[in-house]
């Protein structure tokens, strides 16, 4: 027998202006409780199951979970703000598994000013940077109402808090700092039987989790999505299966691209110090103490003014910390996302694949967020949280919306990249101010090549241009036949520059672009990258370039899987300064590029023969 805790609904106190514990009572006798069997399942999906759908009868309750940390400097373990909504039943003898998001944005985020100012010259010193007015915090009970209806009646319990130094959860927030491994980490173990619990904030009343059957599973979008992995890269029992939405997966790519200091698409000037104002909406008495010792004490080591790794990025990197993930992971992302670009997931789903960690993929053709399909979603939790043998591990791996279909009907692969895809060399022909060539056949003697940077024009704009020296651009001929790409293209240029330091834009497009009241010129753009020149030599690290002189440069651009139509022509094009995601050094900066030892390797499903066939040239 065990002791369980009987449910009485009590006038609760008040704490920080939020009831610091709620319960509503279960109508179900023990018996009937015990008698109902969890999950019901059809096409391998827990479904709605009638007794649990009466909102009245859900047990709410809020509480503070143990940390094993202290980041407010108070010295007191932290403890996390967490709200519950669970069956009725689970007070009368019905254990059930935990659907779990944390965030930092729960309690309402700073307004969106105080970016750095990106009018910089490329290696040198950032303009000083005005922080953010204070957080108002928007404290509510029972933290948000995310994914309850969704899970509650189908036999899970949903589980929020809030990220440490946020809402009503102490501590700091360090934007990306071990506290948000440590943090959810917690209240997993509390799920287990593992950490303490308290009904309020600096209390000692125990709250136990003894309705959990300890299986839990994460899930969110964005920075919510971020969550999940820093969770699951401690390997903490108990957590069975995440599904990351458009996840930030390393804050070094989020902010650098190869060397180079790059904003996330529609923050322009974004960076760690913003990220840590824009969130800090915890306890006003230890806010001070964060910003000295936080914002302006460890991350002040985010330097803008060289892009280089360094041991502060490699601490906030989850892909450096994969190792140690043991959940099965349905990964979602959208190839157009330019805020958290697609090389975020394409990365983890690779390694953890290699690992042999149950995965999955789910791409989309549009923008930032964009969760799986609802089945697809509860078929994942229904295997891992319950156990049901539904057979998703031995379905195909890669899942990506077609263009113009429904993003409820995926298309399914055996991998991503398509397994039928491999690199294809295209060489770049002289006349990039207009438009130059673009071909699978190299030929010799096509000589250099020179811009000037000039930021006051846009990449669409550039594009689009007949003449210009702002930018080079090289194209195929029209395609007379589809043509797919499937995964991430490669980039070797020798360039010089006329600068010790100078920003380097590649993008891929597709022209002409599409025009009519309805046409967005974002998704002519097939896929895009950026690169530091000083970064030649290691991707890494830099060094200051020699004016004048000439140098090899590899790397990667962003992963894609994209049909491009009969008709369109296959253009890339050279830039420097990209107007929506670099700094904004003075005009005049000239790059050179000997087109001879400039190439293009781009990932064609069907290889070489299908890059001749919609060429509409003749297998040799």
């Amino acid at each position: 027998m065990r002791l369980r805790r009987t449910p009485i609904r009590l006038a609760p106190p008040v704490l920080a202006g939020v009831f610091s514990l709620t319960w509503m009572l279960a109508s179900s006798s023990p018996a009937r409780a015990q008698s109902l069997k969890l999950p019901v399942v059809v096409d391998g999906q827990a479904q709605v199951v009638p007794e649990l759908q009466d909102t009245s009868q859900w047990i709410r309750e809020e509480l503070w979970v143990e940390t094993s940390f202290d980041t407010d400097g108070d010295g007191r373990p932290d403890r996390m703000h967490v709200a519950v909504v669970r069956p009725g039943q689970t007070a009368e003898g019905l254990n059930v598994p935990v659907i779990y998001e944390t965030s930092p944005y729960f309690s309402g985020t700073a307004a969106i000013t105080g970016m750095w100012d990106v009018k910089q010259e490329v290696g040198e010193p950032p303009p000083p940077r005005v922080a953010l007015p204070p957080v108002r915090a928007r404290i509510r009970p029972g933290i948000s109402g995310s994914l309850v209806s969704t899970w509650v009646p189908r036999g899970f319990a949903v589980v929020h808090s809030e990220s440490p130094g946020t809402g009503l959860s102490q501590g700091c927030p360090t934007v990306g700092g071990p506290n948000e491994e440590l943090a959810p980490k917690a209240v997993i173990d509390w799920l287990n039987g593992r950490a303490r619990a308290f009904t309020t904030a600096d209390g000692s009343e125990e709250v136990v989790a003894d309705w959990s059957t300890g299986k839990v599973g994460m899930t969110g979008t964005s920075y919510n999505g971020t969550l999940p992995l820093a969770a699951a890269t401690t390997g903490v029992e108990g957590l069975e299966a995440i599904i990351p939405v458009s996840p930030n997966t390393s804050y070094y790519r989020y902010y650098r691209s190869n060397g180079l200091v790059r904003s996330p698409g529609g923050y322009l000037g974004e960076d760690m110090k913003f990220l840590f104002d824009f969130i800090n909406s915890g306890n006003p008495d230890r806010r001070d103490w964060c910003s000295t010792h936080v914002r302006d004490g460890e991350l002040a080591a985010n330097d803008r003014q060289h892009g280089d790794w360094n041991d502060f990025w490699a601490a906030r990197d989850y892909q450096e910390k994969l190792g140690g993930v043991k959940a099965a992971v349905l990964i979602a992302h959208g190839f157009n996302d330019w805020n958290v670009v697609p090389e975020h997931s394409v990365r983890v789903y690779e390694t953890l694949e290699r690992q042999g960690v149950p995965v999955q993929a789910y791409f989309h053709q549009g923008g930032h967020g964009g969760p799986p399909p609802l089945p697809m979603m509860n078929r994942w939790f229904t295997r891992w949280l319950y156990g049901v043998q539904n057979g998703v591990e031995n379905e195909p791996k890669a899942w990506i919306v077609r263009e113009g279909a429904d993003r409820n009907e995926p298309t399914p692969y055996a991998d991503y990249p398509d397994p039928a895809a491999s690199m294809v060399t295209l060489h770049p022909g002289a006349g990039g101010v207009g438009m130059g060539t673009l071909s699978p056949m190299a030929q010799p003697g096509q000589g250099r090549e020179t811009l000037e940077d000039n930021v006051s024009f846009s990449g669409e704009t550039l594009a689009q241009a007949e003449w210009t020296d702002h930018r080079l651009l090289y194209a195929t001929e029209p395609l007379t036949g589809d043509l797919r790409i499937s995964g991430t293209p490669r980039v070797t240029v020798r360039i010089a520059s006329s600068k010790p330091a100078a920003n380097l834009t590649v993008w891929l497009v597709q022209l002409p672009f599409a025009t009519g009241r309805n046409a967005n010129p974002a998704f002519d753009v097939i896929t895009r990258g950026w690169a530091d020149p000083q970064n030649y030599a290691s991707l890494t690290h830099g060094e200051p370039l020699v004016p004048g002189t000439f140098y090899d440069m590899t790397f990667e651009i962003e992963p894609d899987d994209q049909v491009i139509p009969a008709g369109k022509r296959l253009v890339l094009m050279l830039m420097s300064s990209d107007r929506d995601f670099t700094l904004w050094p003075h005009p005049g900066t000239e790059l050179t590029f000997d087109l001879d030892a400039t190439s293009l390797e781009l990932p064609v499903v069907g290889g070489a023969e299908a890059l001749r066939r919609a060429l509409g040239t003749t297998s040799r």
